[in-house]
């Protein structure tokens, strides 16, 4: 499952929650309105780190990915270079 698509499903899923609460919840307006705001304070944290664990992970895939590809690149190098030695030794 990509970041994006579990980003999106905890966003709605928190909103299908908070409303759920709202409707079932025998509570007054100034009750409702802090409830309200507590949902939302709450749901834009969790989503603020979901998006830090999504970025963290990101972070370390491409530093993976720029590690394996300086691998590879000195690989070719030294191939190269041995391929150069043997075509001036014949």
């Amino acid at each position: 499952m990509s970041g994006t698509k579990f980003l999106a499903g905890f966003l709605v899923g928190g909103a299908i929650g908070a409303i759920a609460g709202i409707l079932l919840a025998p509570k007054s307006g100034e009750e409702t309105r802090a409830m309200l705001a507590d949902s939302s304070k709450d749901i834009a944290r969790r989503a603020d780190e979901t998006v830090k664990e999504i970025q963290e992970k990101a972070d370390g895939v491409v530093s993976e990915m720029q590690k394996k590809g300086e691998e590879i690149k000195e690989k070719l190098q030294n191939m190269i270079n041995k391929q150069k030695e043997v075509a001036e030794n014949n």
